[in-house]
């Protein structure tokens, strides 16, 4: 198990980058939420399996065929325990 906070660069708001990520994040069980920032980056945090959150990381790093990623930094973080995953406002 892990949990990791990820910040996603680019065009990624406006374009659905926050629904693709919960969709993709619950297909693969993972627990978190995702959230715009007013920097215009998007924030998440993914926890779960090891192989699921790997794999989500891949996936941010390319993001929805409606987005432009420029870079992606993540983080290490203690795990919650979270099971679900939301969009946060």
């Amino acid at each position: 198990m892990s949990r990791k906070r990820v910040i996603v660069n680019g065009m990624v708001q406006g374009v659905g980058f926050r629904y693709y990520t919960e969709a993709q994040a619950s297909s693969l069980g993972l627990g978190g939420y995702v959230r715009n920032r007013s920097d215009g980056a998007v924030e998440t945090e993914i926890e779960g399996d090891d192989e699921a959150v790997e794999r989500m990381l891949t996936w941010l790093h390319r993001g929805p065929g409606s987005a432009s990623v420029e870079s992606v930094q993540v983080t290490d973080l203690t795990e919650h325990g979270e099971a679900s995953f939301s969009i946060r406002i």
